[in-house]
């Protein structure tokens, strides 16, 4: 839906007269980790048999921001930029051992100044060992690192507590109870529930365990090893498909086959979708809907076969691109689509503009409320950038700087002999099969999106490689010719 037709829509249900909306007040972020954007059950491109009934929901009373993406597809610093509100090369925590660097101003913090109560439930992950409180925080329950999907030990408040249940629905137990805390509460509040789910391996709740065991899975055009998916494709992705990151030899087999995977992804989402209706449900019985946004998002997307890959860390579609939902009853226009480009790093200004806070300068994002206001915004990014910096405990995968637009994607790989640069028609080649870069007549195209994403670089202090000393160890593990 078009800016001007979604403000059509927003005047139709408000009336003729000159009431405006009531702007919440009050903030619910959930977070999900490595949940890819077409895994909801209304979009177009899911499995026909997902079922998302809490997300299907959302986009109907909601908002659905169809066009969201990363700045860095990778845990730490994906959630680092969306406590930040900052690229990856500014906020420093670049790869998921790196502890945030200190000094760091997270958003929250600004929302305390504002006086709103804030709380954070479940996965931090910057840093591997510690889930001590952070700043920006009045409540906090953590666990170290990835934490388990069963039997989690959580630091809350300075405290641990041994639990016994499911992470998801433990998690989802803490926002509610923390959530009642707030009823009769002045201040505003805002909560972070951030899961551990989607994340590998995939372990879904028991009552969904084997819910999709006979579901048919659609194999994606590029899993296959044919030419024509491999004449264009670099070597470094080629030869991951036999890697911890790749269908032929995954380090993800433990839950079973390239389909035993697929399933346990699905079944795992389903976890998520209980907990934001759960959360839903609350904010409507305790009637705390009408001054409440509800914002759901993934922390990076996630390939399931796409280009041979199982993983995220790169620069095609599915591993940069995630969901994103807005839910606000009395603010946001029932069936609103939102085309313009989103990035996780505009969820930190989008927080504290609603909070009436001045958006600091140190943020690179942009507050996505005249979007969800249904209001034409014709100074909008018209491109995105992108970066992921290689990892040596993962050396699978390239550092990569890409540039996205509408139409384009240019990638292009720092370190590697190699094809060291491609360039997608997102419009004609969705699947991102054609390296158009290959191809003479768009030289023109290749240099000006080369030019434009490296004055980014330059003009943001990013284009030098980030690198710290790493311990010696590697997930490296591959296949060799002649191996099974």
């Amino acid at each position: 839906m078009s800016a001007p037709f979604r403000l059509l829509a927003l005047l139709l249900l408000l009336g003729t007269t000159s009431v405006q909306a009531q702007q919440p007040r009050n903030v619910v972020l959930i977070l999900s980790d490595d949940h890819r954007y077409d895994f909801m059950g209304f979009h177009e491109r899911a499995p026909s048999w997902l079922e998302t009934p809490t997300m299907d929901r959302l986009a109907a009373e909601g908002a659905h921001l169809a066009n969201a993406f990363v700045s860095t597809a990778l845990c730490s610093p994906s959630r680092a930029s969306i406590l930040t509100g900052q690229y990856a090369h500014t906020h420093g925590v670049i790869d998921n051992t790196r502890l945030v660097p200190e000094g760091t101003v997270f958003f929250p913090q600004d929302l305390q100044e504002a006086g709103y109560e804030t709380a954070f439930i479940g996965k931090w992950h910057m840093g591997e060992t510690s889930d001590a409180p952070r700043p920006g925080f009045d409540y906090w329950a953590s666990f170290p690192g990835q934490g388990g999907y069963f039997n989690q030990r959580l630091n809350i408040n300075g405290e641990h507590q041994e639990r016994a249940g499911y992470i998801t629905d433990d998690l989802t137990d803490l926002a509610l109870e923390w959530l009642a805390t707030q009823e009769s509460n002045d201040a505003p509040f805002f909560l972070y529930l951030s899961h551990k789910a989607v994340h590998h391996p995939f372990q879904p709740a028991p009552r969904h365990a084997g819910s999709y065991a006979e579901a048919p899975i659609p194999y994606p055009p590029t899993y296959w090893r044919t030419e024509g998916n491999l004449r264009d494709l670099p070597r470094w992705a080629q030869e991951q498909r036999y890697s911890w990151h790749g269908v032929d030899y995954p380090f993800y087999f433990e839950i079973g086959d390239f389909e035993a995977i697929y399933r346990s992804f699905a079944e795992t989402v389903r976890g998520i979708d209980d907990s934001i209706g759960r959360v839903i449900a609350y904010l409507e019985e305790a009637g705390l809907s009408d001054n409440t946004l509800v914002l759901y998002l993934g922390d990076n997307g996630f390939s399931l076969g796409e280009h041979g890959l199982l993983d995220k860390r790169h620069a095609y579609e599915e591993s940069m691109r995630i969901p994103m939902l807005a839910w606000a009853p009395s603010f946001i226009a029932p069936g609103t689509t939102i085309t313009e480009m989103a990035m996780n790093v505009d969820i930190a200004a989008t927080v504290l503009d609603l909070a009436g806070v001045t958006v600091p300068e140190r943020m690179a994002g942009r507050s996505l409320l005249p979007l969800l206001r249904g209001e034409a915004v014709p100074d909008w990014r018209d491109d995105i950038l992108y970066e992921y910096y290689w990892e040596y405990h993962f050396p699978q995968n390239p550092t990569t700087y890409a540039l996205r637009t509408d139409r384009f994607k240019y990638i292009f790989y720092h370190g590697v002999w190699d094809r060291n640069i491609e360039l997608f028609d997102l419009q004609a080649d969705p699947f991102e099969r054609s390296n158009l870069a290959l191809v003479p007549a768009h030289r023109a195209q290749v240099r000006e999106m080369h030019n434009r994403l490296f004055a980014r670089l330059v003009e943001a202090g990013a284009e030098d490689v980030a690198f710290q000393q790493p311990a010696l160890w590697q997930l490296d593990r591959r296949l060799r010719p002649g191996q099974d």
